[in-house]
């Protein structure tokens, strides 16, 4: 990162932080620094030996001791090793804590909204974000497109960063005076406990479909991942949950006695609701209601899904304080999210879109809208993602079918072969369907619907968003959905003009 955060730096008493562990070679372990990495250790550290997918922390302990560690974090005492030892539960879940500790316990000096779910998250922690802005305070912001402190920004890195990262950006804006934070909390971040330290004013929980099967396994694995977001709320905190989704409103029984229970809603009744009055490609009109009041608000996102996404944030900013006149200000100021239904426009004669739609139910939903306010045909652009859940691939194919015209290219293949992925994908299409066309290379694709495109057309380009590369392979490649369109644009635009058409006397 760019931006110097700030270090943890507040000695923390194990055995205080943490009671219910026990001690190998001492009475308690005071801790300055602390690390879950072995070739970030320096001297009086603590390790902690953390298991992964892939590799077991215990396999560098000797690397930490090597490199200053005086002291270790681990779920199983060992043998052999000559420095002190805290035994844990869960390692993931103390190191967590004791990052925010060390940082001096962020969370709990600011209001800090959390939110998850399979879709929305970015939005919704946009939206939080301006509406809590309109009161005139400072706002931090962690999640997938960037991180800011509320002063500095920095491209993100994953969704929900490590523990130790996370502390520090919220350490970072406590002493920028940052009031507010809205953090995204990814299904992997909740299940590994890499944000069981942070604690919340407001858990935002949009949907819960299908994503992340290969990590998961399965639906109720995910579900009770998410769910985890719950266990973080302060005393008083307020549980935001969708009352249009199953899967969210599942988790009403396991909201704490001690907070707060909010839902929202378009269509369900729900204490946060809407109506909505217009709708276009250029934003939707709608009156907001809650608390026995209302507000005529127009916002520039498009799509219903986003007038759902502005009653999660509405809920979270009016119980973090926000008035309404501060939600619809925050609302209609926020002119998009980057690679959220993202319009491209070089003076075409049809619509571009690019999102970052990239399970089946976000892909429909886009589809299904852009086909309701266009006149003419909806052509959709997509790809799925090597190395990640194959069985979403055919489920991508059967809700890009509900666009006229289908381009399978690549995402970001990774390590898998581009051609294998789209075989996966093609389970999912009709066999009756013969127009579906195929191009890998996903510049080449993307020109090719632009070709095909005519006025009042529109053309969705899904699954990468706000994204800069592609992955293929261990490269990281340049590479953005947006610029791409721009290049293809302004050349057809030059060809124009350099060809104009000649009509018949």
């Amino acid at each position: 990162m760019s931006l110097a955060l700030p270090k943890l730096r507040l000695p923390v008493s194990l055995r205080h932080l943490l009671p219910q562990s026990s001690f190998v070679g001492c009475a308690d372990i005071h801790v300055s620094d602390a690390t879950e990495k072995s070739g970030e250790c320096e001297p009086n550290s603590l390790f902690a030996a953390i298991a992964g997918m892939n590799v077991d922390g215990n396999q560098f302990v000797e690397e930490a001791i090597g490199r200053g560690a005086t002291s270790l974090l681990v779920k199983n005492p060992l043998a052999g090793v000559s420095i002190a030892q805290c035994v844990v539960p869960n390692v993931r879940i103390a190191y967590a804590q004791l990052c925010e500790a060390l940082a001096g316990h962020p969370s709990r000096l600011m209001k800090v909204c959390g939110v998850t779910g399979t879709n929305g998250k970015t939005s919704v922690s946009w939206l939080i974000r301006s509406m809590l802005k309109s009161t005139g305070s400072r706002v931090g912001l962690l999640g997938t497109v960037e991180y800011s402190d509320g002063i500095n920004v920095d491209p993100s890195g994953m969704t929900t960063p490590d523990a130790k990262t996370l502390a520090q950006w919220l350490a970072a804006m406590l002493l920028n005076r940052t009031s507010y934070a809205a953090v995204e909390l990814s299904s992997h971040a909740l299940d590994q406990g890499r944000c069981a330290g942070t604690m919340l004013d407001a858990a935002v929980v949009t949907n819960v479909t299908h994503d992340h099967f290969d990590y998961h396994g399965d639906y109720a694995a995910y579900l009770a991942s998410k769910t985890r977001i719950l266990r973080q709320l302060k005393k008083g905190a307020a549980a935001v949950l969708n009352a249009d989704d199953p899967g969210s409103t599942s988790m009403k029984t396991q909201v704490p006695a001690s907070c707060e229970l909010i839902t929202y809603g378009l269509q369900m009744p729900a204490d946060v609701s809407a109506e909505i009055t217009q709708e276009s490609l250029r934003g939707s009109r709608f009156t907001l209601r809650f608390d026995g009041k209302q507000a005529e608000i127009c916002t520039p996102l498009i799509g219903r899904h986003n007038v759902s996404n502005c009653l999660a944030a509405a809920a979270s900013a009016a119980h973090c304080g926000a008035s309404m006149d501060d939600i619809a200000a925050g609302i209609e100021s926020l002119a998009s999210v980057p690679g959220r239904l993202e319009r491209v426009d070089c003076g075409q004669m049809f619509d571009v879109f690019v999102d970052y739609a990239h399970t089946d139910d976000a892909l429909r939903q886009c589809i299904r809208f852009v086909s309701g306010m266009t006149r003419g045909r909806v052509i959709c652009v997509f790809g799925a993602g090597g190395d990640r859940d194959r069985s979403k691939r055919p489920l991508l194919a059967s809700a890009a079918s509900e666009a006229d015209c289908v381009v399978v290219t690549s995402d970001n293949p990774r390590s898998e072969d581009p051609h294998d992925i789209i075989v996966d994908i093609f389970k999912g299409f009709d066999p009756g369907r013969a127009d579906v066309h195929v191009e890998v290379d996903r510049a080449e694709a993307i020109g090719w619907a632009l070709e095909q495109a005519q006025p009042n057309d529109s053309v969705v380009i899904a699954g990468k968003g706000h994204e800069t590369v592609q992955v293929i392979g261990r490269e990281r490649i340049p590479f953005d959905d947006r610029e791409v369109v721009r290049g293809v644009l302004e050349r057809q635009t030059t060809h124009n003009i350099a060809h104009p058409v000649r009509m018949r006397a």
